[in-house]
């Protein structure tokens, strides 16, 4: 049985999205998780929302259901002091580059 987010990976909008995802990372001098599965889980669930909500709703703080009025963003407002405090983003999609 698979994931619910399978069915979008590897579509025009994940990949779309996967790359808005690398150049944020690049942009702030951050690395994406380098687990596969979890990358593709958040990834693919937040592709999920931009199709059905249209927009990047994140999808590890959302509410359930989906809030468009109180939802956040993704990259949320908190991701910079997130990853200040724990090298990693609450959705441990966006991790500080080591060794800069």
């Amino acid at each position: 049985m698979g994931n619910k987010w399978d069915p979008v990976v590897g579509t025009e909008e994940y990949n779309e999205n996967l790359v808005r995802i690398n150049k944020i990372a690049q942009e702030n001098g951050y690395v994406l998780n380098s687990d596969r599965e979890r990358l593709r889980k958040v990834v693919g669930l937040m592709t999920m929302n931009k199709i059905e909500f249209g927009d990047y709703y994140c999808p590890c703080k959302q509410s359930h259901p989906l809030d468009v009025q109180k939802d956040v963003l993704c990259p949320c407002p908190e991701m910079k002091n997130e990853i200040a405090k724990d090298n990693h983003c609450f959705c441990q999609l966006f991790y500080i580059l080591k060794g800069v």
